[in-house]
């Protein structure tokens, strides 16, 4: 079992920057990849990032350029920094993980919008 917390969300104007953290606990040493996705009201999920466990990364075309993915293996967490955040990117941001067991976990999901 792998329990996750999630931190960071809020209200934030367009143009300005937001950092999500999601720690991992647990099972942690079985994680392969973790990962941040997004769901907005009446719309589905969607990927935002991935991280591996070697660090390969991948993005959402909606976010490239504007938002980093970044693992501390250390401390089992997961960074998700966003910038130059747009409305569009309003959601809430739930953190996955998926092991080299073929389980998959979600944390309880942070809200973030963004708003003038």
């Amino acid at each position: 079992q792998v329990q996750l917390v999630e931190s960071g969300g809020g209200l934030v104007q367009p143009g300005g920057s937001l950092r999500l953290s999601c720690a991992a606990s647990g099972s942690s040493s079985s994680i392969m990849i973790m990962g941040w996705y997004r769901q907005a009201p009446g719309k589905e999920r969607e990927l935002v990032a991935t991280i591996s466990s070697s660090a390969y990364t991948n993005y959402a075309d909606s976010v490239k350029g504007r938002f980093t993915i970044t693992r501390d293996k250390v401390k089992n967490t997961v960074y998700l920094q966003m910038n130059s955040l747009k409305p569009e990117d309003t959601a809430v941001y739930l953190c996955n993980v998926r092991t080299y067991y073929a389980s998959t976990y979600w944390g309880q999901g942070t809200q973030v919008t963004v708003s003038s």
